[in-house]
């Protein structure tokens, strides 16, 4: 798994973001490109605008319990794969603008370091290693870039 926090790394996936464009067609599923990108901005909204519902109670342990191997894992992601509803863009977005916002975060991200983010709790699955929050970022960057053939 290639590691989002060393700045190559970082630097070549926003050059696979800045070789979409408007009318990019998936090769599977059936998000439009801008709403690939505002997906793909979620994760870094719950992070960075706490602007999403923190599962609690039930909800979290389900998640911890039965999801969060999957998505912290270096395995890839199958095509096709099931969603989280709080993940779902349905709505139509603005290519430009969820394009900018992608690339701020990422940016962010990298700077912030991947020591930064030892030991820091994701709302969904608990405490995540550098390992783990690299792969939750990276793993899933890399599956709609590839989505998306870039």
């Amino acid at each position: 798994m290639k590691n989002i926090f060393d700045k190559e790394v970082t630097t070549a996936t926003i050059a696979r973001i800045q070789n979409l464009h408007p009318d990019c067609q998936p090769l599977w599923g059936k998000m439009e490109v801008a709403q690939m990108l505002a997906h793909c901005a979620v994760v870094y909204e719950i992070i960075y605008e706490d602007s999403h519902p923190k599962p609690k109670g039930l909800k979290k342990w389900l998640l911890k319990t039965f999801v969060k191997n999957a998505v912290v894992n270096e395995r890839p992601y199958k095509k096709n794969s099931r969603t989280a509803p709080e993940f779902l863009v349905t709505d139509p977005k603005n290519f430009e603008t969820e394009k900018e916002r992608l690339i701020t975060y990422l940016e962010k991200t990298q700077a912030l370091g991947g020591t930064y983010f030892e030991g820091k709790e994701y709302p969904s699955f608990g405490v995540l290693s550098q390992k783990e929050w690299n792969n939750l970022f990276y793993k899933h960057l890399n599956h709609h870039l590839n989505q998306f053939g870039v």
